[in-house]
């Protein structure tokens, strides 16, 4: 289904001779039923943050019974009507509704007039880049800009006739379709790279911890400032690598510090070397970087943490493991602070860790290596249906 999908918008080819221009207002219902939240059957509600920017499914919601919600919260949506957030709309936040529900009075209800549209077409009417341009320049306020439905319902565009909007629909839903099952197989793929870590290198189970594989000074501490001040930092020379700096598993080499050769040789003890593993002292602490070989002798920076591995150990292994969900998840139970979680070095030594040996280690990196492989294709499907998409939806619209 795939390749026959990518075929049918590859040759799409759009006779608008007989197409109408029409409003938003003429192919577009507000609805503005209110709930009495004491007396309705309705159990869920959603929020602005509910709603994912160009995601037409809503993948959160909440309960009702979960917290207290303002007296804003009284909008009903029914399943099949189209959420459209009116505030900050350069955010595109259009969902379709699964379930019925309660929004606030700040989220627009729509429904299709179908006497005109096609009501599976509406949502792609508003995902198309001349709805959105035109819904950001006439929102109103600088802070918190919102648009106000007689302005967006005063939105041109051509429509094509039924049986065009007919075949359009589904071959738009079928792409939809495509990175529906992309994303599943994503999902599926990530628990699966997380179960082979939690079951083979690390886990509150295991009675190793990440020293017993480093070496004596393996694992240290950045310099603090008493040895690196902000009046050593220039515009050329060594990098040095800060927290902000670990983005993705790697180090963002773009508007990095640096400092003299001179300063470099003083800071020779916090030298980095190819597959160091280094991890944030502060703040979000899921955040990892891998050394690479040309940023070898690089220097760990202030706020940073270094961990080196034995030489008979495979770091990726160990990269693999202390980038884990279970890993994350027992740093931010072993941090210390409210405002900012903090860790150091003696924290970071008693991750639980377990390398197994010889083939069955081999086997397990392999293993996960493959899986991740496997993660790395599937987004890079998801990329490119994502962009085959929204080009689709701007070709028509």
């Amino acid at each position: 289904m795939d390749d026959f999908v990518t075929d049918q918008v590859t040759d799409l080819q759009l006779d608008r001779s007989d197409w109408q221009l029409v409003k938003f207002g003429d192919v577009a219902i507000q609805q503005k039923e209110s709930v009495d939240r004491e007396n309705t059957d309705v159990t869920r509600y959603v929020k602005g943050e509910h709603m994912g920017s160009e995601d037409l499914h809503l993948r959160e919601w909440g309960e009702l019974t979960d917290e207290y919600l303002g007296p804003a919260f009284i909008r009903k949506f029914e399943q099949g009507d189209i959420l459209y957030g009116s505030r900050r709309t350069y955010l595109r936040k259009v969902a379709v509704a699964h379930f019925d529900g309660i929004t606030s009075n700040t989220t627009f209800v729509i429904k299709a007039n179908e006497t005109r549209i096609d009501k599976r077409l509406l949502p792609y009417v508003m995902l198309s880049e001349g709805f959105a341009e035109h819904s950001i320049r006439n929102s109103k306020g600088s802070v918190n800009p919102y648009i106000n439905w007689k302005d967006i319902a005063d939105y041109e565009f051509l429509l094509p006739p039924k049986d065009q909007q007919t075949q359009l629909a589904e071959l738009l839903w079928s792409l939809d379709a495509v990175l529906e099952q992309s994303l599943f197989l994503l999902k599926n793929n990530e628990i699966y790279i997380e179960s082979l870590v939690e079951n083979n290198l690390t886990s509150t189970r295991v009675k190793g911890i990440l020293n017993d594989y480093c070496f004596s000074d393996g694992i240290r501490i950045g310099p603090f400032g008493s040895l690196l001040h902000a009046s050593d930092y220039q515009s050329e020379g060594v990098p040095v690598v800060m927290p902000a700096d670990i983005v993705d598993g790697v180090i963002n080499e773009k508007g990095i510090a640096r400092i003299s050769n001179k300063k470099a040789e003083e800071l020779a003890n916090y030298r980095l070397k190819e597959n160091d593993i280094l991890f944030p002292r502060r703040g979000d602490l899921t955040k990892r970087a891998i050394v690479l070989n040309h940023q070898e002798n690089w220097i760990c920076g202030t706020g940073t943490i270094r961990v080196r591995v034995n030489e008979n150990v495979n770091s990726k292994t160990v990269f693999y493991a202390v980038t884990s969900k279970s890993t994350n998840n027992w740093l931010c139970g072993s941090s210390v602070g409210t405002t900012m979680q903090n860790i150091n070095a003696s924290t970071i030594k008693k991750i639980p860790f377990h390398l197994p040996k010889g083939a069955e280690a081999q086997k397990t990196l392999r293993d996960i290596e493959s899986a991740i492989n496997a993660s790395v294709c599937i987004k890079n499907h998801i990329s490119s249906s994502e962009n085959l998409k929204k080009s689709l939806i701007n070709q028509i619209f």
